[in-house]
């Protein structure tokens, strides 16, 4: 089996205005997140995922670039993002970048330029067209804002000020490819492309149909042929820099759909959300969505039970009990696949709720807020329908310390501190000997010492009575990892040859169990 560093890596994804603010303007920045860099490379992390920091008008937290060479002024200087990169990569610690190349900020230089004329050099860079089609923007509504400047209609599949790129004109994609080799060429290690299969490569097709439901089903407007060629020249691009790696971000909930994007001459990983993004816990469901990675993906899966666009861990699958979280984590870091921990997950950060429609800043919560108001309801209820799709909730500051604001900023922060900050924090956590914290450490270097659990196929993958199991094994060396989620313990009886390396005999419920077999 080839060996390559992110199969070896435990990735950290970081919400970049929410990590560490070190100039007191309530948002982070890179000097922030490299006076934190110590604390990353203690807990064992090897890799880490920024969420963007190109320049940007936020109106979807940096998810709409406005320049694609610079870096957005909140989070410090091209300088800053140097010296965090220089002392990451001291540390031994990978950093890939989000990179979204599927539409850009209106107010990019290429859409003011295109928006000005017809004939304009920039026009073809987006997409316009006098008599558009049914195709929805994913925010709700018609895709299609009409420009009265030039009485053309121009197409945002996201919100109305992230107009899409039309990846079927060859000067996009070189324009592309000169973003991808800048970043390279600084140091990065890699990217992770937001909604990399929504590329409009064949241009405006047919109308979408609709579902008995009245609800458009995205036939043309996701996973147009293009879409492989494009990603064949981003990985080209990608492939003259030596050990970079690629994950995708695939907007499906298919299996099918999501493996046909991994391969060598495509993304290395993608985001499977069919297992990342279980609305509620089950054991059978985690265990079923196990087996479906382990026979239809032919490369490595990712593992993750939290990210940027989703509520907690604790809150959505623990139901806030730190043994069953940290059972969930050691799931991910034992299976079969390549790991993602969101920022506050070690310590067992939980979901804000707004108390105000003001305290909503995320596009998603706001649109349905809004939607709720029109409809006639009372606010309290809009600002409960606004909450449950606010994606904001799982985005609040780290919690460092006990201090004001968590130790996260000396000012009030961009986004409210969850108020259990005084008593779950980083601080306390150190020094308590088993909290989730040090528990998510242990776990960490056990997985970083241990290739089976970095190459090691699966011989067994089990399910019983609510607990799942499985055996891995590379080189000869095999490891048996148990994860007890019924309502009583599990009695484990060690064979001759057979050492625990975390856990104990007697599993109690949401407690789990590391064996390795050695040599007589």
């Amino acid at each position: 089996m080839e060996k390559t560093w992110w199969k070896e890596t435990v990735f950290y994804e970081i919400y970049m205005p929410s990590y560490k603010d070190s100039n007191g303007d309530g948002f982070s920045d890179f000097k922030g997140l490299t006076s934190k860099l110590d604390y990353i490379e203690n807990l064992g992390i090897k890799g880490v995922w920024l969420t963007p920091f190109l320049k940007s008008p936020k109106v979807d937290n940096g998810y709409d670039v406005s320049d694609y060479y610079a870096i957005d002024p909140t989070y410090g200087t091209m300088d800053d993002f140097k010296t965090f990169l220089k002392q990451a990569h001291k540390r031994k610690v990978k950093v890939i970048m989000d990179l979204v190349v599927n539409h850009t900020s209106t107010e990019s230089k290429w859409f003011q330029e295109a928006k000005k004329s017809k004939d304009n050099p920039y026009r073809d860079y987006y997409i316009w067209k006098d008599n558009p089609n049914n195709w929805e923007s994913f925010f709700g509504g018609s895709a299609w804002e009409f420009d009265s400047l030039t009485n053309q209609y121009y197409y945002h599949k996201f919100d109305v000020k992230m107009a899409d790129l039309n990846w079927g004109n060859p000067k996009v994609v070189e324009e592309i490819q000169g973003v991808l080799r800048f970043w390279l060429d600084l140091g990065v290690d890699g990217f992770r492309l937001d909604v990399i299969n929504f590329l409009t490569t064949e241009g405006i097709t047919s109308d979408n149909p609709t579902d008995e439901k009245g609800e458009q089903e995205h036939l043309y407007d996701i996973n147009q042929k293009g879409v492989k060629e494009a990603m064949k020249i981003i990985r080209e691009t990608v492939n003259e820099f030596d050990n970079r790696f690629i994950v995708g971000e695939i907007g499906s909930d298919k299996i099918e759909v999501l493996k046909q994007y991994q391969g060598t001459e495509l993304l290395d990983v993608v985001f499977n959300f069919n297992f990342g993004s279980i609305p509620e816990f089950s054991a059978q469901r985690i265990f079923k969505e196990l087996q479906s990675m382990e026979s239809n993906m032919s490369n490595y899966p990712t593992l993750f039970f939290g990210s940027h666009d989703m509520p907690r861990l604790i809150n959505r699958l623990a139901k806030n009990n730190p043994e069953r979280a940290e059972s969930l984590a050691a799931l991910t870091l034992t299976a079969k696949g390549i790991p993602f921990i969101y920022y506050g997950e070690e310590i067992g950060m939980e979901n804000i709720e707004a108390d105000s429609m003001e305290e909503i800043k995320d596009i998603q919560g706001r649109t349905h807020y809004n939607l709720a108001i029109k409809k006639g309801e009372y606010i309290e209820e809009a600002l409960r329908i606004g909450n449950e799709h606010n994606r904001d909730k799982s985005r609040s500051p780290m919690q460092w310390d006990n201090t004001q604001f968590a130790g996260f900023s000396e000012v009030l922060p961009w986004i409210k501190v969850h108020e259990n900050y005084t008593h779950l924090n980083v601080l306390s956590s150190e020094k308590q000997e088993n909290s989730l914290l040090n528990n998510y450490k242990k776990l960490i270097t056990l997985r970083n010492s241990e290739p089976v659990f970095q190459y090691g196929k699966y011989t067994e993958l089990a399910f019983s009575d609510n607990s799942i199991s499985f055996t891995r094994i590379f080189n000869g060396k095999k490891i048996k990892c148990y994860f007890n989620f019924s309502e009583n313990s599990l009695e484990i009886k060690l064979k001759e040859n057979e050492k625990v390396l975390l856990g104990a005999l007697t599993i109690k419920p949401n407690k789990y169990l590391m064996v390795k077999s050695v040599k007589n």
